[in-house]
Formats: structure tokens, sequence, C-alpha cells
């Protein structure tokens, strides 16, 4: 049997690491691998072969390559994004753009399906103000679209390149049958933690932060109120969601773009959190202006309906699995705590 050849991007990520391991493990995938790092030794020999380097210089290398799906994970993530929003536009828009443009060109030259999964983000939002937010509930895709960072723009952007690449590039096509084959399909995520990765620069690391800081014994300033409030999920159900798109037939999508949720909690529950599992945790609230406006921007919680009647999504972690199963057994081993 043929393997179907992937090529997975930000491959060093929390998010790429836990990837590249499940597929590892399901079987049947020869896995191309790009990141500016070299490959952490964990996940070294599940990968063919390592493109090292700028992922845009690098684009120009894979048009020789036969790929089957594209996991486009590398990007600058939200506070990198803010430091330095020119950079981030390189790598978050140019560097997609460029993927899509190699995908749909594969695509149309071989009248073949190459699938591209785009990791979108809650950033993709912006609430007008924390009484909108805290009014507005559950937050469907369509809704909201007005994002007040660096990132969800590109982000949003990268979104509406994807469509276009996949429904109207060389307007070809008759509006009775279009022939799309370049499929893309993008999840916007909630904060995404990880027991084995440490957190990245993303503004949603308050989280995790102040969970590995309790169970070291260290000291910890959170940089967002107590009350302050976005939707997260446990990475193992990232992944999950990832591989359900990829493989979800296409004729059963309504959308190209889906929200997915787990569970919703404020900076002051995960220090309560924090607490209860270790009694000794010193952590305080010392907000940043700049990342609490960031964080007051995104939706309290997300809408993810559409994806658990497209494609059968269902988060396995709620919040008490999420710490109970997974996440606290985990860090404790990890710090010995």
């Amino acid at each position: 049997m043929t393997a179907t050849r992937v090529l997975v991007t930000g491959a060093c990520g929390e998010i790429g690491q836990a990837l590249i391991q499940t597929l590892a493990a399901r079987g049947g995938y020869h896995i191309t691998t790009a990141d500016l790092a070299p490959l952490p030794e964990s996940i070294r020999s599940m990968s063919a072969e390592h493109a090292r380097g700028d992922l845009i210089y690098k684009i120009k290398t894979f048009y020789d390559y036969d790929f089957d799906e594209i996991y486009h994970l590398a990007a600058s993530l939200s506070s990198k994004a803010e430091a330095s929003g020119e950079d981030a536009h390189r790598i978050n828009v140019e560097g997609t753009m460029q993927l899509l443009m190699l995908a749909a060109y594969r695509s149309e030259k071989y009248q073949k399906s190459v699938k591209f999964i785009f990791p979108s983000s809650i950033a993709a939002y912006g609430m007008q103000s924390v009484s909108v937010k805290y009014t507005a509930g559950r937050v469907k895709e369509n809704e909201y679209n007005d994002p007040h960072t660096m990132y969800g723009c590109n982000k949003l952007y990268c979104e509406k390149l994807g469509a276009y690449y996949s429904n109207y590039f060389g307007q070809k096509h008759s509006d009775e049958n279009p022939p799309r084959f370049l499929d893309f399909r993008a999840i916007r995520f909630p904060g995404l933690i990880s027991a084995f990765t440490l957190p990245s620069g993303g503004t949603s690391d308050y989280g995790p932060e102040m969970l590995h800081a309790a169970a070291q014994g260290k000291p910890y300033a959170c940089f967002v109120r107590e009350d302050a409030q976005i939707p997260f999920m446990a990475m193992p159900d990232a992944i999950r969601s990832l591989l359900m798109l990829m493989d979800a037939p296409r004729e059963t999508l309504t959308r190209q773009t889906y929200n997915v949720a787990a569970f919703a909690l404020t900076a002051g529950e995960f220090r309560e959190r924090a607490l209860k599992a270790f009694p000794n945790a010193q952590i305080t609230f010392e907000p940043s202006r700049r990342r609490q406006g960031i964080i007051d921007s995104w939706p309290q919680d997300v809408d993810d309906a559409l994806a658990r009647s497209d494609w059968n999504w269902k988060p396995e972690y709620d919040a008490d699995a999420f710490f109970d199963g997974y996440f606290l057994p985990e860090i404790r081993m990890r710090y010995n705590a």
C-alpha cells in the first residue's frame, strides 16, 4: 500500500511535535518536515526528510514533491507578532500564500486533490469591549471577525486566501461544476495546552505557565486579570481535531473554517486548580495592559456546533478530565512534584 505523503511545517512547535508523533503511531505516512530549528530527538526518526531553514526560501524546493496532505503549522505567535509586525506578516502571510500557491499548482497540474490543513485561531475574532465579550456568549465562525492583533489579522486573511486558492484560483470553472482540486480546511483553535512541551510565546500561555511554575515551586505573576476568560483545549484533542477534519469527506463539509472548543476557564480558576494540586504555589496577578487587551478582545467561548454536526467533533477532555487525567499527572512526573 502506498504511503500518504505528508508535509508538516513548524514541526518543532508544540502542535508539530504532537502531530508527528500521532501520525507515526498511526502508520502509513511518509513525513517530510520543515522548521527553522533542527528536529528534537524525540521525533527525528519519524521524519523521512527535514528541511531546516526559513520556510519562504525553502518552499521552492517542494515543487518537486508529491504531497497528498499539508499541515501548515509554522507561524509567528500572537505576542511575538505584536512586537514585530513585519516579520509576522512575512512568516504568517507570505509563507502561507507561497505554500498555497504550491499546493494549488500541483492540484491543477495533476488534477489531483491536495488537502491543506491550516490551524487558525480565536485571535481571528475581535470583541469591541469587555462588556460585549461577556454578553456575546459562545461566538460562531461568522461573528465578530474584526481582529485586534497582527496575528489575528494574519490568520483571518490566510483563511480567506485558502478559500480563494481552493475555490476560485484560475477562475476557469463554471458555477455549476467547479473543479476544486486544492482542498483547504482551517480550524480556529482556542488556547492549547500540552503536558509535554513548554509554552512558546502565545498570549493564552498564562494558564500552562502558571501550572508549570506551581509544579516547580516557582512564583508566578500572571499577566492577565483573575476574571480574564477564553476557551482552552488539551493538546491531544487539538491533534484529534486536525486529523478528524483532514479525514472528513469533502462532501460533508458545509464550510472551510471551523471552530473547535473544549472548556473555558478564567485565570482565577486556573489559580484555584493550581493551588489545589500544589498548595504552596505562589501565584499573583500583575496584568500587562497590552496582553490583557488582547485577551479582552477574544471570545470567552466559541460555538463549535458546525464541527460537531459536519464531522462529528467532540472533545475527550473537559476541564476535570484535562487536569486530573492528563495535565497534572504528567507535570508531577516531569518535575517530581
